[in-house]
This record gives C-alpha cells, structure tokens and sequence, in this order.
C-alpha cells in the first residue's frame, strides 16, 4: 500500500501542417491534442506528486534534438527537457505550442523521446518510463527501423500509450472497425494513415500481445477521462498497534484510515498585489491594553482565557497541561460485544494484521470470522497515540475475496446526537393518504431508480468517466478557476465545465422518465393558494358608539390618523397625542375647530 516511486513521461506531440486540418464545423486535430496535453499537466501540477514530465514537438518548423545530424531527425524539437510540472509549462503550452508548416516522421520523434528518457533518467531511480505520442498519423513514415525501435523499448522497459485523432472501432468513427473509414465522416483515411495504423497495432501488440491496443485511445475519449482533476497521492500512513481482550489476549494489528476528509494541501496566504511575492510581506501581532495610551504589552504577558458566560476564566499553559486526559499509550481494546445495527459515526479504520506475522493473521482472522458469523460488532476502546482523547468505536467484520479486517467506525458520544421530535402522522385523519396517492408515489420512487436492471445492471449516476466515483465539486472548480487564474491573469474565470454541471444535477435519463409521475403526482396532491383576507374596519367599529354631545369630530380625520378615542362631553384631548398625528385643534365645549 506504499505510494509508487516516481514517472518519467514525455508527452509527444504532434505539430504538423495536417494536424491543423479538419471537416468543416470540426475541430482540428490540433486543437483537441493541445487540450488532452493541457488537461494532463494540469492534473500532474495540482496531484504534487514527484512525477516528471517532457515535451517533444514534432513537424515543428525548428530543429533542437541531440540526434539531429546529417538530415536527420529533422522539425523535432525537445521543448521542455524532464522535470517536474508546473504553471509555466502550462503558460508554454497555451502561448507558445502552436501548428507548424512542416511535417516528420513519428517513427523519428518516437526515437527522440527514447533518446531523452535515457539521457536524462541515467543514475536516477524511476518506476515507470513512459512515453506519450499524440498524432493523427497523417504522416510519411519509414517502417524500415521498426523491428529495431520495438526491441529498444522493450530493453529499456519504456511504456507506450498512443493518442489518435481516430481509431478504428471507436465512438468517433462511426464504422464497423475497418481501417478504411474516414475520421469523423471526412475525407477517406489518406495511405499515410492507413500506414500509420498498421505500423501502431504492430508496436503496441509486440509490447504487450494481451493488453497493448487498450493503451490506444482518441483525443476525445482522452479529453473525457482527462476532466477530473486528479487526487492528491498521500502514503497510507501505517497505524500498529495491539487489539486486547481483557488481559490475556493480545493479537497485533495495523491501522490504515479508510475515510478522511480531504483538503487542498496549499492554502491561501496573503501577498504582495504588485509582486505576488510571499516573502515581501510581513506580518506583526502586536498585544495592548484598552486603555487611552494603548499600552503595548509583551506576549508573554498574556494567558489563554475561557469565556464563561458573561465572565473570563484566566488558564494558564499549566492548567492547560494538566486538564489533558493522560493515558498510557496507544490503544485498541475490546469492551465487549453487541449484535449488529446501524451506526452513525466519523472516523473510518481498516484494521489488519501485519504481513509478516502468521499468528497475529490467523487470530485475527478468527475473531473476523466469529463476528461475521454470529453477526456480531465489537465495541472497542481508541487511543491514537500516547495522552490522545480515547474514543468508542464499533469494529465490523469484513470479509472479501482478496482480504479481510475489521473496519472500525467511532461511535458519536452523548452530545454529539441531535434528537428531534416530530408530531406522528399516523394517528391524524386528516394527513392519511389515499390508495391513488400511495400509488402516485411508489410510481414517482420507480421512474427516480439510479440502477436500471434491463438484463445487466446500469448505474445512471456514473457521472465521470469510467469510474462510479463523483469528485468533490468545490475542488474541481477550484483547480479549474486557479489553472485559469494562472495563465489568464486578466481574464475573467470560465463557467464551470459541463460535466461538473451535469454532476450536479439529476441524471438525463431520470429527469426524463420521471416527468409523467411528477404531473399526475401534482395532480393528486393539489396545492391551493391560501390567501389571507384583510380586515376592513369602519369608523364605527373604530371608535365604538362612545362620542359625546358637542363634539363634532370628522370620521375622515379620525381614520386617518388611527385613533380610537372616546370623547366625552366637554373633553379636551391630550395635546401630546395631536402634536404626534400632527392636528394643531383648539377644543372648547361643544366647539371642534379643524
């Protein structure tokens, strides 16, 4: 489960005056290889592995190989020798990389790339040397050397993956296979290509006669697979330990975490808007009392303080040390056992047995076996390392055709559950469903079913290519808007791409089926707008039948300023209340003036 040692890749591209053809309202060949190449040194620069990447050009209108000599090895160019990848390749590749007038023989750039992983891997350790070619094949080459060129790669243990504007058999042809067929319903396949063809299927089935044409894909499907951004690799991080029961039964185990949230290994920092350097800023924290001199205070003048209530609780670094919970050391001891139910909780462990102990694998696996077999969890105590909080977790029984262990999942305490009560609706008359509603909404879950079972299982929520697995959304945009970022630094950032989109929401075929059970559910659940009257008062019910004689006050007024008073014979009204609605009244017996 250790990480992979490194790659050295060359990515080798084609640059030729062909590669700029194309049907009318299609893209050119060109264009689509500079994405596939684009997109994969993207993923290699956000991934921040060690894996080291060149680029070859080839019918480029220079000449720069170390073979070159005597007419040969011509419009080759190394542009970019082994290293790792980062931002200025990407920049080169979108400013500088662009069609050639020339062409060369891909046979001859295939040596180039083999003369450059020898030269520049001499001494270092590499576990795999690959190269990339990336063509339409629509190029004269010379099959004379072939024979030679597949021995040397098979000495020198170099990979071949081929990238073709077409393939027979692929989505793009549309053909039953034939080499003939025109790619992408243009023009009938030239005798270059036609060679070409024949001269790839030869190399890649000598490399590898069960598997070497699997390594052959379009620069559409590689676009395809190419989109997700790739993970970060991470060692798995070996966790050993001891599982007890009680006090004399120990049995030797590895950890390794199952589930962890990931997170962007680089996080934002502040710097310089003119220079974008880190370095050219510096940041000073400086303490001080909230007094009027703003007195400055020493940092070591300061303690940590706990805010209870309304009041600061002062604790020191001692206090601090002395509140840890100690305990021994690290920790996975059995507590007892319970049968199996549903549980909630965080952490994910797989715990195994080491390698190379025998006993510790055949305990283990008794007790793995008893478990599954009496449908059994144990219920175990975690410490992760010596004077670490200890948890409570479940170990579950998993057993499959290459491996088995105990998958460790930490149980929530008391006040980490979040209980909430509902009023039942079982009881309630008036919220029971009829037979046609139940009906509606067992035809709505149907029609809204992710696997499709027509003979052989279909996942419809396979949202990247060739995997079941959906990336994190928020990374994915966020590696697509820095690339950009990056080499577009006055550009505003792209929409989101239209497979991350399409990740996002329902899949097509779900959202057409369940259309027709969606409008007869509307149906049998009808919905009706409420709306609220609003209360119309007189003045009557206002001001009640409660004014006195000789007081003649205009109803108008009074609606206007909403009041409600009573007036009796003779009253004067409260000079506070008039100056607020604004009526300046001189009130007299029996006299009202407005």
């Amino acid at each position: 489960m250790a990480r992979s040692a490194k790659t050295a890749l060359v990515l080798c591209l084609d640059v030729g005056f062909s590669m700029s053809n194309s049907a009318t309202g299609q893209e050119p060949p060109f264009q689509q290889a500079k994405k596939v190449i684009q997109k994969f040194v993207q993923r290699q620069v956000f991934a921040e592995n060690k894996d080291e990447l060149g680029l070859v050009l080839f019918g480029s209108d220079n000449t720069k190989n170390n073979l070159a000599k005597d007419d040969q090895y011509q419009n080759i160019s190394v542009h970019r020798h082994l290293m790792i990848p980062n931002f200025e390749l990407l920049e080169e590749i979108q400013n500088d990389v662009q069609p050639g007038s020339q062409q060369a023989d891909w046979l001859d750039a295939l040596v180039v790339c083999m003369d450059l992983l020898q030269n520049e891997t001499l001494g270092k350790k590499y576990e795999r040397l690959n190269i990339v070619m990336l063509t339409d094949l629509n190029t004269p080459s010379s099959p004379d050397q072939l024979d030679i060129i597949i021995g040397n790669l098979k000495r020198a243990g170099i990979t071949l993956q081929f990238l073709c504007y077409f393939w027979p058999g692929s989505g793009d042809l549309g053909d039953n296979g034939g080499g003939s067929n025109p790619p992408h319903g243009g023009k009938a396949l030239s005798r270059e290509q036609q060679q070409g063809l024949e001269m790839t299927k030869k190399v890649m089935m000598s490399l590898d006669e069960e598997d070497g044409l699997e390594e052959v894909y379009t620069f559409s499907d590689a676009i395809e697979k190419l989109s997700v951004f790739k993970r970060v690799e991470k060692r798995p991080m070996a966790w050993p330990c001891t599982l007890t029961i009680g006090s004399s039964l120990s049995i030797k185990i590895v950890g390794y975490k199952a589930v962890c949230e990931e997170r962007p290994r680089k996080s934002w920092s502040v710097v310089d808007a003119q220079t974008h350097q880190k370095d050219d800023i510096k940041r000073d924290v400086v303490y001080c009392l909230n007094d009027d001199e703003e007195t400055e205070v020493q940092k070591d003048d300061t303690i940590q303080g706990y805010r209870y209530g309304s009041d600061i609780v002062p604790f020191s670094k001692v206090d601090q040390d002395q509140m840890k919970y100690k305990t021994d050391g690290k920790s996975f001891a059995v507590l007892g056992f319970t049968k199996q139910s549903m549980f909630v909780g965080t952490q994910v462990l797989k715990v195994f047995a080491p390698k190379d102990d025998e006993h510790a694998g055949v305990a283990l696996s008794g007790l793995i076996r008893a478990l599954d077999d009496l449908k059994m969890v144990a219920v175990v105590r975690y410490v992760y390392a010596r004077n670490g909080n200890p948890q409570v977790g479940a170990a579950f029984p998993c057993i499959k055709e290459k491996y088995e262990c105990l998958v460790y999942v930490q149980l929530p305490f008391m006040e980490d559950l979040r209980q909430y009560s509902f009023p039942s609706l079982e009881n309630n008359k008036k919220y029971t469903p009829s037979e046609d509603q139940l009906s509606a909404v067992d035809s709505l879950i149907d029609s809204m079913m992710l696997v499709e079972e027509d003979g052989e299982k279909k996942d419809l929520f396979k949202t990247v290519p060739g995997s079941y697995h959906i990336p994190n959304p928020q990374y994915q945009r966020l590696f697509q808007c820095l690339h950009h970022r990056a080499v577009n630094p006055s550009v505003p950032l792209p929409p989101m791409d239209p497979w991350l989109t399409t990740a996002l929401q329902r899949p097509l075929a779900v959202a057409t089926r369940c259309q027709a059970p969606l409008e007869t559910l509307k149906k049998k659940f009808p919905l009706k707008e409420v709306v609220k009257k609003k209360e119309l008062k007189t003045s009557k019910e206002l001001f009640g039948n409660s004014l006195g004689t000789g007081i003649s006050t205009s109803l108008a007024v009074w609606e206007r300023v909403g009041l409600h008073s009573s007036l009796g014979t003779g009253s004067s009204a409260s000079l506070a209340v008039w100056e607020r609605v604004g009526l300046h009244s001189s009130l007299g017996t029996g006299r009202s003036t407005f």
